[in-house]
């Protein structure tokens, strides 16, 4: 599962011990990937520079090949962290895992370049995930730039009941329902400890002698569902991952992602192999069925929309997606 690069094959900036702790005296290694988010990126390790507490922190920027002079102007700005230039887009979880190859430190904290981080947030999520050992992987609460809650910080499982309710469209018009819209917690504001099944990558600390048991990422899972894997890998050996709501950060969204089409195949395409690795093979079939149903649906309902005066944007989107339906069903 883990990367066939060789970390000194990368081109590292060295760092002052200051502001990166070095390896031994370093509690937690963050690493942030980045890919063409290059002003995004420089203000999440600003904010995560300002707002650390007295929390030791070795920090490790991958860029995946950016063409937005990601690397130089972070190597620029911050040159006392590690900035880590790759020739090609590997990406987020072998990027995640040629990282974590490296790691001395007891923890991991995985960073997404879209993010924020509030104060307080990095020492509170390293006091909460000491405090819950049984969790194996913790994660806090993101919002949007306005304050307002992003629920993209955990999600409950897929089951056949969620995948029909994403199909039908119920998930759509009951947001706010825990029945309907299960995988989201409908109900919930992120705004007490609980057990999750799925800890968003975007802010996500894990031990890493855990990490190591786990075999980091599969790095089949090349964007989206890689944590989902993770966490439910980690489930099954017993751990419940949490969420406290004391630890926030900002978080956008999907920055990285340059046109709507492909995130959402590639979104498909994780959820396909989720179902193929996590479910018993007598409901695979229907899991599969399902997922086609929820692209056929939106297929013939943007279209039919645009006929009436809706999205022509929505329409052309969801065309693109069904015409790849393949692609997607065969998931990674």
């Amino acid at each position: 599962m883990t990367s066939t690069h060789d970390i000194s094959e990368l081109q590292t900036n060295g760092f002052d011990g200051m502001t990166n702790a070095a390896q031994g005296s370093a509690e937690v290694t963050v690493i942030i990937v980045s890919y063409n988010t290059r002003e995004l990126t420089l203000k999440a390790v600003e904010t995560l520079l300002a707002n650390k507490g007295q929390v030791k922190l070795r920090i490790v920027i991958f860029d995946n090949a950016s063409s937005d002079g990601s690397a130089a102007a972070l190597a620029e700005a911050y040159p006392y962290l590690e900035v880590i230039a790759h020739p090609e887009n590997i990406g987020f979880a072998r990027a995640n895992n040629l990282v974590a190859e490296t790691a001395t430190t007891e923890w991991l904290l995985l960073l997404n370049p879209d993010t924020e981080t509030h104060p307080g947030a990095i020492e509170t999520l390293l006091e909460f995930s000491r405090a819950h050992p049984n969790a194996g992987i913790t994660g806090g609460r993101t919002v949007f730039p306005d304050g307002r809650l992003n629920i993209a910080s955990c999600w409950r499982r897929m089951t056949v009941w969620s995948l029909f309710c994403s199909a039908t469209g119920l998930s759509s018009a009951f947001p706010r329902s825990d029945l309907f819209n299960p995988e989201a917690f409908g109900d919930w504001q992120r705004d007490s400890v609980r057990e999750v099944d799925i800890v968003v990558g975007c802010f996500l600390m894990i031990r890493t002698e855990l990490w190591n048991r786990l075999g980091g990422f599969d790095a089949r899972y090349f964007m989206y569902g890689e944590e989902a894997d993770l966490c439910l890998r980690a489930r099954a050996m017993g751990y419940r991952p949490m969420i406290t709501p004391d630890a926030e950060i900002m978080h956008l969204v999907g920055a990285s992602s340059t046109k709507v089409s492909d995130k959402v195949i590639k979104v498909a395409r994780a959820k396909a192999s989720l179902i193929r690795d996590h479910w018993p093979r007598y409901l695979q079939p229907i899991g599969l069925g399902l997922l086609l149903a929820w692209g056929l649906v939106r297929r013939i309902g943007y279209a039919l929309a645009a006929l009436a005066g809706g999205s022509a944007k929505q329409r052309d989107k969801w065309r693109e997606v069904w015409r790849r339906r393949d692609e997607w069903l065969a998931g990674y």
